[in-house]
């Protein structure tokens, strides 16, 4: 996949992973528009990086969504859609068997997996248009096996990553050139994961693994330590499970 000249929109591209790739992108001859919910962190970018531009739009809103896509279409259109937000409710305020637990499941549902679903179903027929085009959805470690205290967003990423298995296989059926990439990373550090002391990498060490792949075309991108774990899930499961789950993390379910 060549980066140079593509035009990039990223949805939750205001911070983290979203923002660095913004600029790795950017670096490499790519037009970015980004998406976010918080519309003084969008002004903060284009501030920083006048080259981005940036719209307000919840990746969870179906009106947000549509407005989105007439303002993308408006601007030209795009080559590359990259499904970069997501939405984690924190352990603490997520128990078994309340309101609370179903409430935080089904945002992070809507986000992380039925708002990925409408934006590709909304920017597909553009997509297909180009003459190189991709999606990457960003699933996670987590969709091969789940953290216990991460119950609900580990099942939105996994539901994520048969989506996209299925969507690739489909447009491959149908004779689409469309590639399809699912990008997962291993824990990284940013906001999500500030409260999180276990070992990270660096969004910018993470974005650079993703451009590499992206490159090779490898359509399961597969950063840093997802790699091992990857392998270690196949051949020794109940070994991968315990490193997601530490006893340290028991004491959280307890509570």
């Amino acid at each position: 996949m060549n980066l140079k000249g593509k035009t990039i929109l990223i949805t939750g591209g205001a911070s983290g992973i979203g923002l660095e790739a913004a600029k790795q992108f950017s670096a490499l001859g790519a037009k970015v528009i980004i998406t976010g919910r918080n519309q003084a962190k969008l002004d903060a970018v284009k501030k920083s990086f006048p080259f981005i531009t940036a719209v307000q739009s919840d990746a969870g809103n179906e009106a947000d969504a549509k407005a989105l896509f007439n303002t993308v279409k408006e601007l030209g259109g795009i080559d590359i859609l990259y499904n970069n937000a997501a939405v984690l409710v924190p352990p603490s305020n997520l128990g078994i068997a309340n309101d609370n637990h179903i409430k935080g499941a089904a945002y992070e549902m809507e986000v992380n997996y039925i708002g990925v679903i409408r934006l590709n179903n909304l920017f597909l027929d553009m997509l297909k248009s180009r003459n190189e085009a991709a999606i990457i959805n960003t699933t996670s470690i987590l969709s091969q096996a789940p953290s216990l205290i991460e119950a609900t967003y580990s099942s939105s990423k996994t539901a994520l990553a048969f989506y996209t298995i299925s969507l690739r296989e489909h447009l491959k059926i149908i004779g689409s050139s469309v590639k399809i990439f699912e990008l997962i990373p291993p824990l990284v550090a940013t906001e999500m994961t500030a409260g999180r002391n276990d070992k990270k990498i660096s969004a910018e060490e993470m974005v650079k693994g993703m451009i590499k792949g992206l490159s090779k075309n490898q359509y399961t991108l597969k950063v840093g330590d997802a790699k091992l774990f990857s392998l270690i899930n196949r051949f020794l499961p109940k070994t991968a499970f315990n490193l997601l789950n530490p006893k340290k993390d028991h004491q959280l379910l307890k509570n």
